[in-house]
């Protein structure tokens, strides 16, 4: 049976049985593998947590089936970054996956490739536990706030580009320390992040004042496309499939695009979907947990947190825009 610790930070009991675990690969291999579309919390905690374990003398590597984001390349620095075709030595490798809640997640150019994840370490609420050791923290705000607190509490090696790539990780799924999940501790351990070389303008810069002519014409084709219903607390923006050749966008291009219809006054749940032939991915964010926007998003093959959810449906658009209003309904219109 998995062993699940659902806690709200890596405490010292647990944090003494992972860094135990991380000191006992030194010699062997080991990919530190996140999801598909990676994030900024998905790099970081990659970046980090790789370059820790080769400081302790594993032979460690980062793996993604996608390639690292324009935006987040800058914070990789030399830690070595591999999609999984280039490995050849992939399924001989310990297997660690980082802010991933389901193992399909990991993309199946990379699940073809292993057998088994070793460890899963993750905050997201609806996380499978699909690992032989599954670390969950839901209350944590990022998977990078989890692996911050790990290596600062045990001593474990933390250099500039691991303190920088853990503040990215917090900074961005935050929303900038914006959403309700940023906590006292997020803001200690950040300012210790920082103490260790980390610079909040670099973070800053890179990532939000960086941005590429074609990510703005995305960015206006998306707030064209917005349209409001059940009395405009759900607001919903699509980027149709020849948008990108149109723009000259790329598709990692629209994440965090969804934050302008959930801020928009009276809107409870913003989204955004990206329509193909066949299939539709989306993402949901919602202003308030109680919406549950991951049980929304599990409807259609998806997960996530309570407030911010994502899914990837095999579903004509025409098929699914119903389907996602009636299950709506259910949140906006339940039955007594």
């Amino acid at each position: 049976m998995p062993q699940t610790q659902n806690i709200e930070h890596c405490t010292a009991k647990d944090g003494l049985a992972i860094a135990e675990a991380l000191r006992g690969l030194a010699g062997r291999k080991v990919a530190v593998i996140g999801h598909v579309r990676p994030d900024g919390d998905c790099i970081g905690s990659q970046v980090a947590l790789t370059r820790c374990l080769n400081s302790l003398g594993a032979d460690a590597i980062a793996v993604n089936e996608h390639t690292v984001p324009r935006n987040l390349s800058a914070f990789v620095g030399d830690t070595p970054f591999f999609q999984p075709e280039a490995v050849a030595d992939l399924s001989e490798r310990f297997i660690i996956s980082v802010d991933c809640a389901a193992m399909k997640r990991l993309g199946p150019k990379v699940c073809e490739r292993i057998a088994q994840v070793a460890i899963n370490i993750d905050h997201h609420i609806s996380n499978e536990s699909f690992a032989r050791a599954n670390y969950i923290y839901p209350n944590a705000s990022a998977a990078a706030e989890i692996l911050g607190c790990l290596l600062v509490d045990q001593k474990l090696p933390i250099d500039a580009v691991t303190a920088q790539a853990l503040y990215v990780g917090i900074y961005t799924d935050t929303g900038q320390f914006r959403f309700a999940s940023t906590s006292a501790y997020s803001f200690e351990l950040c300012c210790q992040l920082i103490a260790h070389g980390a610079i909040p303008s670099k973070a800053a810069s890179e990532i939000y004042e960086n941005e590429p002519l074609s990510k703005i014409l995305l960015l206006r084709a998306f707030l064209d496309s917005l349209r409001f219903e059940y009395g405009g607390r759900f607001c919903v923006g699509i980027l149709p499939e020849d948008i990108w050749e149109s723009t000259g966008a790329v598709h990692e291009q629209a994440d965090g695009m969804v934050d302008y219809a959930r801020t928009i006054e009276g809107v409870q749940i913003g989204a955004l979907l990206e329509y193909r032939k066949d299939s539709v991915k989306g993402s949901f964010r919602a202003k308030d947990a109680s919406m549950r926007v991951d049980l929304l998003a599990a409807k259609f093959n998806g997960g996530g947190h309570a407030c911010a959810a994502g899914f990837n449906c095999d579903m004509k658009p025409e098929d699914f825009y119903p389907a996602m209003l009636k299950a709506l309904g259910e949140i906006f219109e339940p039955k007594a």
